[in-house]
């Protein structure tokens, strides 16, 4: 341990296993925090502690005892605040205190947009169902990510179950009301290092069917005309001054319509569902993991883009009920361009509606060289996968 260089990564979730790994491939002593003493990164990490994502104390004393020089994490925004916090007393390179709070409260963010002249969904405050003053409006906590508590509503009927559902999902005494903004829907991933914004990938999304508003697919690189991504690229130069982003990585949820683009929400962190581990080195080759990993280190990151390819993960969504049977798997695993598959029911499963991302049951990764392979790939794999319900 003592002849490598120590990172501390916070979380060993599912979407952090590709993190981890990258950093020990960098040969780097890597420590894992996570709550769940049964998280699958337990297994992979050089050193595991179970600690409470807010845990301040418990954390320092990792830092001090392991002489902790860098910290990193994925797809999720919940330790973002005490990691600037971390960064902040043991001078590791990170993002300041201010910069995690007005990104990790989505009023605060809202709020900063408009400061900032960033387009986005008007948006207001609300504790109670009579504060609504006009439909439909999305209800979302103003605390949490993944789709939780976020739902729209059409009336005061609904709306009450909109709350309900926010309210289940946040700490907070009030949760925000947006405009519905129409359009299709797009990601943005890019590295922010000593006052430079690059923008790695644009990401195209599919979405649940209303209330919910639950990502079902991620394609790279994203069918946009060349003036809209450089309209957008000029939009997340402003959002990086604004919010101060610097020595990290940011992920920028969008929409475009015929009479613009709004900013939905922004995040100074890797995006989840695998855009950044797995659907971006295989569009262009880019390890986005890596770059960070050598921003936290203090290192200039360096990249080049070696590939030219379309890359896709697509999500299962089946009907509610029980699965009565399942074929097909090892023959659509078999199919060219399948890069990934998981699926995490079988036989007797129970499947509910989708209302957030914890509730899908498996997915694809694909690669091709054109869109439309792409989408041809999508579909022969899925059925080839047969899953019958009662």
């Amino acid at each position: 341990m003592y002849n490598k260089k120590t990172i501390l990564v916070f979380g060993g979730g599912n979407l952090q296993i590709s993190l981890i790994n990258c950093c020990k491939s960098m040969d780097l002593f890597t420590i894992v925090i996570d709550p769940d003493s049964k998280a699958k990164g337990k297994s992979i990490a050089d050193l595991f502690e179970v600690i409470d994502g807010q845990d301040f104390k418990k954390t320092c004393d990792i830092i001090e005892k392991y002489k902790i020089k860098a910290i990193i994490t994925s797809a999720t925004d919940k330790p973002l605040v005490m990691m600037a916090k971390l960064a902040s007393k043991y001078n590791i390179p990170f993002y300041s205190e201010q910069t995690a709070l007005l990104s990790t409260d989505k009023f605060l963010m809202k709020k900063t947009f408009q400061l900032n002249d960033i387009p986005c969904p008007k948006g207001y405050l609300v504790s109670n169902v009579d504060d609504i003053s006009d439909f439909p409006v999305i209800v979302k906590p103003r605390d949490n990510s993944g789709s939780r508590g976020v739902s729209t509503c059409a009336s005061l009927e609904t709306a009450r179950i909109s709350l309900n559902y926010a309210f289940q999902n946040t700490k907070q005494p009030n949760v925000v009301i947006e405009e519905v903004i129409d359009g299709y829907e797009y990601s943005i991933e890019a590295i922010h290092f000593k006052g430079k914004t690059e923008i790695i990938q644009f990401t195209e999304k599919t979405t649940t069917s209303l209330p919910y508003h639950v990502e079902l697919g991620h394609i790279q690189p994203a069918n946009l005309d060349q003036n809209i991504k450089e309209k957008i690229v000029e939009i997340i130069d402003k959002i990086a001054i604004a919010f101060k982003f610097d020595n990290c990585a940011s992920h920028t949820e969008l929409k475009v319509n015929e009479k613009g683009i709004f900013i939905l929400e922004t995040s100074p962190r890797l995006g989840g569902d695998y855009i950044t581990s797995m659907l971006t080195p295989l569009s262009s080759g880019i390890n986005i993991e890596k770059m960070l990993i050598e921003i936290s280190l203090g290192n200039t990151p360096i990249y080049s883009r070696e590939k030219d390819n379309f890359s896709g993960i697509f999500y299962f969504n089946l009907p509610t009920g029980t699965i009565k049977s399942v074929s097909g798997l090892k023959k659509a695993q078999k199919i060219i361009g399948v890069k990934s598959f998981e699926l995490n029911v079988s036989v007797g499963s129970t499947i509910n509606e989708i209302k957030n991302s914890i509730d899908r049951i498996g997915f694809v990764v694909l690669q091709s060289k054109n869109m439309n392979n792409l989408l041809e790939l999508k579909n022969q794999f899925f059925a080839t996968v047969k899953i019958e319900m009662y």
